[in-house]
């Protein structure tokens, strides 16, 4: 029987913005950071442009990942609070070779993992 369209639709938008190498470093920052992360911080530790940084984190945001809040003239950027759970799971298998090891369980920063 095949998957729900609309399911494989959505998954495939979420993978298909996780295969940068970029985005995917970006999203485990975020997974790791204890408070929203400002833009200039991924400019600095990717050494990329800030138009480059925030063409990868609108297609974060497109997806559904991340969401953001202007703080004067910088933009601080986070994971989404109402991930659903598979999202979470996902991003934990993903980002667990990423992390050390005591981090892999769980989002740091949050009392449990989703």
């Amino acid at each position: 029987m095949p998957a729900d369209p609309n399911w494989a639709q959505e998954a495939a938008r979420l993978l298909k913005a996780l295969a940068d190498p970029t985005r995917l470093s970006m999203v485990l920052c975020l997974w790791n950071a204890q408070s929203p992360v400002c833009i200039c911080d991924f400019t600095a530790a990717f050494d990329l442009g800030q138009p480059t940084i925030s063409h990868h984190m609108a297609k974060l945001r497109a997806v559904g990942l991340v969401q953001s809040k202007k703080r004067g003239i910088w933009a601080y950027y986070r994971l989404r609070d109402d991930l659903a759970p598979a999202t979470v799971a996902l991003l934990g298998t993903v980002l667990a070779s990423g992390v050390p090891m005591n981090l892999a369980a769980g989002r740091p920063g949050h009392a449990t993992a989703r």
